[in-house]
């Protein structure tokens, strides 16, 4: 832990529902553990829901769109690309102006905004409308883990509140791909995914009790325009790599990215109330936490969010048989990362954290040559191995989020991990589309290559998870 407070009465503001602080903290207004537990961990998974349905639609939503092959990466990119700009801003805004506030406001917004997906009839609408829905997902997935800390203020509580909240992270990314290839219309999909949301949002505005941890000063302007645009310039630069990593137009917007995180990083050093808070990166469990999140974007989120849709192409699967394959994995995933708190005390979560990064790789490198035999049989012990994996990633990230910064700064630590773990996301999936793609053996070639590609990956992730050490 980080030696601070963990007290919830130590570190924040409880106010009523209305939003108005109180000078003192309601004693007729206590955190309710089981119905924030339960409204976190729901908005989470329609969260990830909505982020996986184009896995299994894509083909579907990309003839509807007339979406040409080079631009699909911007069908499936717009939500990370929404998460990433945003969860370091929504985890501060949390912290300092009411999680319960940011929780329903992001919630509300999914809602509308996965609605209007399905009135989009051009590939950018739909692409803004995806952004527009990561930014949403941005706002409840911060301040949930901030609402789960307030309300379990003891180690062993929060074990097992994260452990079940990393459940239903997975869980959503399961039955994602379940619903969207069950309803034949995708844009019904996002009608229903939309319904779910707003009746989530109705709860949480009277389940939820407010609490905040202010700091005072001014939100961070400055570092949340910067960063949001560091972030649209490298995307957008991954992307159209595709079609030539040596053009002007790619390396212009790479070089764009590092100035922009450049001027981020001096104006985090000078504002007084920042989004993220750099002494932190001298805390191993910090850089876990982050580089934790960056490759299992890269690697995990990266390779199985275009897999499904390699399936459907090349071996003719059904976007039913493809979810059902999918569930091997995302459903092994939920069921360890509910049990994964057995671990605690006995293996710690960094190790566990680097054990889960081997276990992706090695599942990966069982299902090479698959797609060239034809052979959908042949992905399923990988799928196991992997699922195992995802699992003990899915429960040790969150855990690590919240154990590397004060009580006080959850929502921020959840929100600089996720943001880590969906620029990740986007880099992979324009990296894995963009290798499988363009193999000159064909798209079996390139998928082998893409998954050797991400196998390594998750292999430099978990050397260089355990062997971070405290800085003298």
């Amino acid at each position: 832990m980080t030696g601070t407070d963990s007290s919830p009465a130590a570190t924040d503001t409880i106010t009523p529902t209305d939003g108005r602080p109180d000078t003192a903290p309601r004693r007729d207004s206590p955190p309710r553990p089981g119905a924030t537990l339960a409204l976190t961990s729901a908005a989470t998974a329609v969260a990830l829901m909505t982020y996986t349905a184009p896995i299994v639609t894509l083909p579907d939503t990309a003839a509807a769109l007339h979406t040409p092959l080079s631009a699909q990466a911007w069908l499936l990119n717009g939500t990370p690309l929404g998460l990433a700009a945003l969860l370091l801003v929504a985890g501060s805004l949390a912290d300092d102006y009411g999680r319960r506030r940011v929780f329903v406001s992001g919630t509300l917004a999914l809602g509308i905004t996965t609605a209007l997906g399905a009135l989009a009839t051009t590939t950018w609408l739909f692409t803004l409308a995806r952004i527009a829905q990561g930014a949403a997902s941005a706002a409840l997935l911060a301040s949930s883990l901030g609402l789960i800390v307030h309300a379990f203020p003891t180690p062993g509580g929060r074990l097992r509140a994260t452990g079940v909240w990393g459940a239903f992270v997975t869980g959503g990314i399961a039955v994602g791909p379940l619903i969207a290839a069950g309803i034949p219309d995708w844009r019904a999909v996002y009608g229903v995914l939309g319904v779910a949301a707003l009746v989530v949002a109705a709860l949480g505005t009277r389940a939820l009790t407010e609490s905040r941890s202010p700091r005072g000063g001014r939100p961070d302007f400055a570092g949340a325009v910067t960063f949001g645009l560091a972030l649209v310039s490298l995307v957008a630069a991954l992307t159209l790599g595709r079609d030539g990593w040596l053009r002007t137009p790619v390396w212009s917007l790479l070089a764009a990215t590092v100035l922009l995180l450049a001027v981020f990083a001096l104006v985090e050093r000078r504002t007084r109330t920042p989004m993220i808070d750099l002494s932190l990166l001298r805390r191993p469990d910090f850089l876990a936490s982050s580089l934790g999140g960056l490759f299992t974007g890269l690697s995990v989120i990266g390779l199985f969010s275009f897999l499904p849709a390699v399936l459907q192409r090349s071996l003719g699967m059904s976007a039913m048989d493809t979810a059902w394959l999918t569930l091997l994995w995302a459903g092994l995933a939920f069921a360890v990362a509910l049990q994964a708190r057995r671990l605690a005390g006995r293996v710690p979560t960094r190790v566990q954290l680097a054990l889960a990064f081997v276990l992706h790789a090695a599942g990966v490198l069982t299902m090479l040559g698959a797609v060239g035999a034809g052979s959908a049989a042949r992905f399923v012990p990988g799928m196991l191995v992997a699922g195992i994996g995802s699992g003990l990633l899915n429960a040790a990230l969150p855990l690590l989020a919240v154990e590397s910064v004060p009580p006080a700064r959850a929502a921020m630590g959840s929100g600089a991990q996720q943001t880590f773990r969906y620029i990740g996301s986007c880099a992979g999936v324009a990296l894995t589309i963009a290798i499988a793609t363009s193999s000159s053996g064909g798209v079996a070639r390139g998928t082998d290559v893409a998954m050797v590609v991400s196998a390594v990956l998750a292999l430099v992730a978990a050397v260089a998870v355990a062997g971070l050490r405290e800085r003298k």
